[in-house]
């Protein structure tokens, strides 16, 4: 088989991967409001030929067909674009020129790799037998992008897929993941407590909305304690919280918000249900009410075994030293990419880039060397992808 590092130690490839990674980094877009990122992309597209579809006014997919046989076997592979409301301060020359915007997860990386991969997929298109779905999306960052590109048929045909995401607290060169939950369950809970207002010095002629919803904050905590099997991770936590008015008089409104994250489906199912529960009745014991809305934008993302096995097997093939592929650590942190192991197995990949700082970190600087292990990870996971499709498809 053909040994793609050739192609990822190429100066002009990598140099290519550079500028557009530089570029993009420049000028962050945030959500659904990616056009310029994403006519950037189409123009890169242009220039190597790869056919594509631009998916509404942000997003793309590209389809790139190898040459060698007839096979119908699809893989995918998927960069999300957008950056985060976030004000820079890592210095570099080519930091965001937007203030309060930043690249901080590596969604510009991850783009410029994907683009990478491209050009690499152009030169081998001999090599490969079947298709190659590519996705770029908008969106990640407030978990509606992968959603979004769904109906444009971004997983039709697709039988197998990965995701490449920064990660840079583990050193260039290694490549991180592991079978079944990765990432987390994202949800996003709202409780409004009503109470009935009154002079301070009056408090039994009121309904104290500030010590309900100062009870509810504490108990929702048991769901962790109470509600869930303690041997699958919950976390629940209250960002926000605001009750009353003035000094003097009892509150009649109360305010909670925060996020839930589990790994679990269970434990995921569960959540609304006992939130509801344990904030009505603790405000109804101090004479309250209380309201619950809970948004579930994100699945808990599951790695498939099969489709892991694929990345192990084409990491190992191209890493320095098949010990640079590891297994990760399961995180609280919330990936939309969940939405595409529904329709196909997929496995998340962590990238060490060596960063310095955490994600969404205003100093973050992922290491561009970085790109070329993310480029060869992405081109032989496609040749070992269409390699095990095909014969299972043969069978």
């Amino acid at each position: 088989m053909i040994d793609i590092r050739k192609y990822t130690e190429d100066d002009e490839v990598f140099a290519e991967a550079v500028r557009i990674r530089r570029e993009i980094h420049a000028h962050p877009e945030i959500g659904m409001e990616c056009e310029k990122t994403t006519d950037l992309i189409c123009r890169e597209l242009d220039a190597i030929n790869v056919p594509y579809r631009r998916c509404g006014k942000a997003g793309v997919i590209a389809d790139i067909k190898g040459t060698k046989g007839n096979s119908e076997a699809t893989v995918m592979l998927r960069a999300d674009m957008d950056a985060l409301n976030l004000e820079e301060k890592t210095g570099l020359p080519f930091a965001s020129e937007i203030p309060g915007r930043m690249h901080a997860c590596g969604h510009d990386m991850h783009t410029a790799i994907l683009l990478g991969t491209a050009r690499i997929l152009m030169k081998i298109r001999g090599e490969l037998e079947g298709n190659v779905r590519l996705l770029f999306q908008p969106a990640e960052e407030i978990g509606i992008g992968a959603d979004y590109m769904l109906p444009y048929g971004a997983m039709e045909k697709v039988q197998l897929g990965l995701g490449v995401h920064m990660d840079p607290l583990s050193p260039v060169g290694t490549l991180k993941s592991r079978i079944g939950p990765d990432w987390a369950a994202v949800d996003r809970f709202y409780v409004k407590i009503h109470g009935n207002g009154a002079h301070g010095a009056t408090p039994h002629k009121g309904s104290d909305a500030a010590i309900a919803t100062a009870a509810v904050a504490m108990n929702l905590q048991t769901m962790v304690s109470r509600e869930c099997d303690p041997m699958k991770p919950l976390v629940v936590t209250i960002g926000k919280m605001s009750a009353g008015t003035a000094f003097n008089i009892i509150a009649s409104e109360g305010y909670l918000e925060g996020t839930c994250r589990s790994f679990d489906d269970d434990v995921w199912q569960m959540i609304p249900g006992a939130m509801e529960r344990i904030a009505r009745h603790t405000a109804e014991s101090f004479r309250c009410t209380a309201e619950v809305k809970v948004e579930r934008p994100i699945k808990p993302l599951v790695n498939s075994e099969f489709a892991y096995n694929v990345l192990k097997k084409a990491a190992v093939k191209v890493l320095d030293d098949p010990a640079l592929f590891g297994e990760c650590k399961q995180e609280m942190i919330g990936e939309d990419f969940a939405v595409y192991t529904e329709h196909a197995p997929c496995v998340f990949a962590h990238l060490g880039c060596d960063g310095g700082y955490p994600l969404h970190s205003n100093f973050v600087n992922f290491q561009e060397e970085a790109m070329r292990t993310g480029m060869a990870a992405e081109v032989q996971f496609i040749l070992e992808g269409l390699q095990t499709l095909n014969h299972l498809n043969r069978k």
